[in-house]
């Protein structure tokens, strides 16, 4: 005789009977909700007999809202993902992966009829308020003229308390702005001049203008921009505007790009005395006494970070924000509640930011008053915050597509790291697990960069103390190779991440280090450099030598 169970779901009106049967065998399903947030589900009654029940016994345990469907792994196509149609598909220990449903938002345009002998008069009217609309949206973009359909639609969605946050990456080429109108007409005439005669434009008149205008325009990017930078500006405009090249220079924009670095500077004077708080921070009147100098201890970005001392969203003052702290603390007591945290945490981005770059608290302190912020899932928001990159996603797989020649540079070498290879085989040997290959390949990594594992790692048991270690991944291994490896992130001796995958604690370490605004650890710059300038492709352009030559191996 089988039980049947009517369960109601409380997000629908959808009537789920659930069959339980007389014997059953429980199982385990691994659940991916998100791709840094995975769970494990607990069924003690066996694996349901339909997707339905399924679905709804994974959106009671974990509080999901909408609508979503279930994918499974299918060893037939080399464990590629396909939608769950029936039970009977999975097994104990499958892995499940959650596909949430994004219903497009719907546009309801209302007419009504207008009187004839008011039209006349309503057509000024719609037309001044289309152009102020116009406006409106033209104002959320950058000042330049070619941003692409996409980005529009991106600057419209954002919300308002994002509008003061630089939402993209340096480009691959940059966009040369549109000059004043005068300006494009003396361009356009030298251009054509340069092409018939091969006649040179003398730009001494237009000069002011074209600077304004791409310092402008690099800000919009980076407040202090590189060498390697500003060699791209000066030949993005060369490139837009030939009748500029200089004769004498080896390239014909050296000349420019040395403009630029002195305009740069004064815009950046100019803005620090307007209350720019990414340049007002390293005003003379702002530094302690004994760094009271210009180029003294200035803080500004040194790994690629896109937002580093964002300002205050529109409205929001430090009185505003630090009371939107004091709720996040409540908040972050609370279950099931991600969506709330979030939102605060982005809102209050501006101010942890100056807390953190300006004051230089200690984790323990940053831990009592941003507790969410040493949460996994916020490690990665933040980071996007400050970087625009997906943290863990992009970590991930590049750690994946580059494991083949990783493991290869390393595996068939000879000499004095001979004993750490062999261990990084037999690790191999042992198990071939995903989580395994990728540990493989962070080590891997480090023993071709001729730095030592155990500067990032150490191996000990669950009660060991770590109160006395910088910055360190502990790790605690089972008695035997099918048990799990747990690690833990231990930064100034306090804890601050536990139960995770060591590839995850690697990437979870990155997102704390750009968060907490830290250096790398001088025994390990190049590991972290590798991290930054080969996974996560951040400031890519000048690696050091020692990574350059490990990129140019793992690319070609």
């Amino acid at each position: 005789m089988c039980l049947d169970i009517l369960c109601c779901n409380s997000n629908s009106s959808d009537v789920v009977f659930l069959t339980v049967a007389p014997v059953s065998h429980p199982a385990k399903l691994r659940i991916i909700l998100q791709d840094h947030d995975i769970r494990k589900l607990d069924l003690p009654h066996g694996i349901p007999g339909s997707v339905n029940e399924l679905e709804y016994i994974v959106r009671k345990t974990f509080g999901l809202a909408g609508n979503f469907t279930l994918h499974y792994k299918d060893p037939d196509f080399g464990e590629e993902y396909f939608s769950l149609t029936s039970t009977s598909e999975i097994k104990d220990k499958d892995t499940i992966k959650v596909i949430h449903i994004v219903e497009p938002p719907t546009l309801t345009l209302t007419f009504t009829n207008v009187d004839n002998s008011i039209k006349s008069a309503s057509k000024t009217s719609i037309q001044t308020s289309a152009s102020s609309v116009y406006t409106s949206v033209t104002s959320i973009l950058p000042s330049n003229s070619s941003s692409s359909p996409g980005s529009l639609d991106t600057s419209i969605l954002s919300s308002p308390e994002h509008k003061t946050q630089r939402s993209q990456r340096w480009p691959t080429v940059f966009p040369v702005p549109r000059f004043a109108y005068d300006t494009e007409l003396v361009l356009a005439s030298g251009n054509e001049a340069f092409k018939k005669d091969g006649f040179q434009l003398n730009f001494t008149s237009i000069l002011p203008d074209i600077l304004e205008k791409l310092a402008e325009s690099i800000f919009q990017y980076v407040a202090y921009p590189t060498s390697a930078q500003l060699s791209d500006v000066a030949e993005a405009l060369i490139q837009k505007h030939p009748c500029l090249k200089e004769p004498g220079s080896y390239n014909g924009c050296y000349g420019w790009r040395q403009r630029l670095k002195y305009k740069m500077g004064n815009y950046r004077s100019k803005l620090r005395n307007l209350g720019c708080p990414e340049l007002d921070v390293n005003s003379l009147k702002k530094k302690r006494a004994h760094e009271k100098a210009p180029a003294k201890n200035i803080k500004k970005p040194r790994k690629a970070e896109v937002n580093f001392l964002p300002p205050h969203p529109q409205g929001e003052t430090e009185e505003s924000l630090e009371l939107e702290r004091l709720e996040l603390l409540n908040e972050v007591k609370m279950r099931n509640n991600y969506q709330i945290i979030s939102e605060k945490m982005a809102k209050t981005f501006s101010i942890r930011r100056q807390e953190v770059v300006s004051h230089a608290p200690s984790v323990n302190e940053l831990k009592d008053r941003w507790p969410a912020l040493f949460c996994a899932d916020q490690i990665n928001e933040e980071f996007t915050r400050i970087t625009t990159v997906n943290l863990e996603a992009m970590f991930m797989a590049k750690l994946d597509q580059y494991f083949p020649k990783i493991t290869s540079l390393v595996l068939t070498r000879r000499g004095p790291a001979k004993m750490n290879i062999h261990r990084i085989r037999n690790m191999l040997l042992e198990d071939y697990s995903l989580e395994r290959r990728r540990e493989a390949a962070i080590r891997s990594l480090m023993v071709h960069l001729r730095e030592k594992e155990e500067d990032l790692f150490k191996e000990c048991l669950n009660d060991e103390d770590s109160t006395n270690e910088v910055m360190k991944i502990i790790i605690s291994r089972g008695a035997t190779t099918s048990d799990p490896t747990r690690a833990r992130i231990v930064i100034e001796g306090t804890e601050v991440q536990e139960d995770l995958e060591v590839p995850r604690a690697c990437a979870l370490l990155m997102g704390l280090i750009y968060a907490l605004n830290l250096s790398y650890p001088k025994e390990l710059k190049n590991t972290f450099e590798a991290f930054q300038k080969i996974f996560l492709e951040l400031d890519d352009l000048k690696p050091s030598p020692k990574v350059m030559s490990l990129k140019n191996k793992l690319l070609y």
